[in-house]
């Protein structure tokens, strides 16, 4: 059931993802504003994971949780940008910026489907604890 709730909580920011991509191939070019609008429309947010990782946490041991947790995404957020903006330049200097945006949306779907699949598998695992 907590696997649901936790792929239904990554939906809107998926869709989010999928309808910059179908605004990058049928938009040409795609302007600021209509990405800025599927950003408002579906938001980027990172409050299912924030949930999904704290819930698990003794109420005695919150503030630690939170700051370690906060730590980490901030690191994580540096790391994946450095690494999907090298992406983007290697694919944008080969072929065109088109394919280095939907090659740089594919990779961060891609990383959302992995975490949230490593976070049940997580759950999974501390349940059965």
């Amino acid at each position: 059931m907590r696997r649901i709730k936790v792929l239904a909580d990554c939906a809107p920011q998926i869709t989010g993802l999928a309808a910059r991509a179908l605004i990058a191939i049928y938009i040409d070019p795609p302007t600021p504003l209509t990405l800025t609008l599927a950003i408002v429309i579906f938001g980027t947010r990172d409050g299912p994971l924030s949930s999904a990782v704290l819930s698990t946490v003794k109420p005695a041991a919150a503030g630690a949780a939170s700051g370690m947790y906060g730590t980490t995404v901030q690191i994580g957020n540096a790391a994946g940008v450095a690494a999907i903006g090298e992406a983007y330049v290697a694919i944008e200097s080969a072929h065109s910026s088109r394919a280095a945006f939907l090659v740089s949306l594919a990779l961060f779907m891609t990383v959302i489907t992995i975490c949230t699949a490593f976070l049940t598998w997580m759950r999974r695992t501390s349940a059965s604890s």
